[in-house]
C-alpha cells in the first residue's frame, strides 16, 4: 500500500512534521518518489508504529536508533535494548492528570513525588506520560499511606532507597558487562541471558527485601514486652501465612 505523507501520519497518528523529524534524525527511510510525490509505503509505516511503542516505552531517540539499525542487513543494535524492547506493542500510558484519576490521589500529590525524584514520566509529543507500571506503583504507595504513614517521611525513606538501588543496580550492570557481555557469542546470547536474568534478579532483590525486613522485625520482637511484643508477633504471623509475588511483565 501507498501513501502520501499526510496520509502515513493519520495512520501512524503522529503529526505530517513528526515524520519529517524523524527523517531528519535517520529514524525513517526516506520516501520514494513519484514526479514530485513523495511516495511512501507499509514498512513506512510499520516502522513509525514501532518508534512510537518504543518512546511509549521510555526509550530516548537515540536508543532507539540503536535498535532500528539492527533490524537492517548488518545492523548493530544493542542486544540488551533489543531484548528490553522485544516484547509486542507498547502498553497504555496515562497523562498525570489520568494517573491521579485512576489511582483516586490528587495530582499536585504525583507532582510531590517527582519532584522527589521517585517518579519519571516519559517525554512523549512534548507531554509527560506514565506508563502501566508507575500505576501500579501508585496504588501500591496508596496502600502503604493507608496504612498509616505520613507522607513526608515515607517520601524521605522511599528517596534514600531510590537512590541506593541506583547505585546498586549500575553495579548489577557492570558486572553483567564484565562477566556476560564479553564471554557471549552473539549478539542473541547476550539478549537471551538478559531476558533470563532480569526476572530471577528481580525475584532475588525483592525476596531478599522481605526476608531481611522480616528478620529485623524479629530482632525488635526479641527485646520487646507486653503489648507490643503481642502485635508484632500477629504481624509476622501474617507474613509466614502469605506468599509473595514477583512478576516480571
Amino acid at each position: 500500500m501507498e501513501y502520501r505523507v499526510e496520509a502515513l501520519a493519520a495512520a501512524a497518528g503522529v503529526r505530517v512534521d513528526t515524520v519529517r523529524f524523524y527523517q531528519s534524525r535517520g529514524l525513517l527511510p526516506k520516501p520514494g518518489r513519484r514526479g514530485r510525490l513523495a511516495i511512501y509505503d507499509a514498512d513506512h509505516l510499520q516502522r513509525l508504529r514501532r518508534i512510537r511503542s518504543l518512546l511509549e516505552q521510555g526509550f530516548s531517540l537515540a536508543q532507539i536508533g540503536r535498535v532500528m539499525e539492527g533490524g537492517e542487513p548488518g545492523g548493530s543494535a544493542d542486544p540488551v535494548l533489543v531484548a528490553l524492547t522485544d516484547d509486542g506493542p507498547a502498553a497504555r500510558t496515562f497523562s498525570r492528570a489520568e494517573l491521579a484519576a485512576e489511582v483516586g490521589i490528587p495530582e499536585a500529590l504525583i507532582q510531590a513525588v517527582e519532584a522527589a525524584g521517585l517518579g519519571e514520566p516519559l517525554e512523549i509529543g512534548g507531554e509527560p506520560r506514565f506508563a502501566e507500571a508507575d500505576l501500579a506503583m501508585a496504588k501500591a504507595a496508596l496502600a502503604v499511606l493507608g496504612a498509616g504513614f505520613p507522607l513526608d517521611a515515607l517520601l524521605a525513606l522511599s528517596t534514600r532507597h531510590a537512590n541506593h538501588v541506583r547505585a546498586v543496580a549500575d553495579e548489577a550492570i557492570d558486572l553483567f558487562d564484565d562477566h556476560i557481555r564479553k564471554d557471549a557469542a552473539g549478539g542473541e546470547v547476550i539478549a537471551q541471558a538478559f531476558r533470563s536474568l532480569l526476572p530471577q534478579i528481580t525475584r532475588l532483590v525483592a525476596l531478599h527485601f522481605q526476608r531481611t525486613l522480616v528478620n529485623r522485625a524479629l530482632e525488635r520482637l526479641s527485646t520487646s514486652e507486653g503489648e507490643d511484643k503481642v502485635n508484632l508477633e500477629r504481624a509476622l504471623e501474617a507474613t509466614r501465612a502469605s506468599r509473595l509475588e514477583v512478576e516480571w511483565r
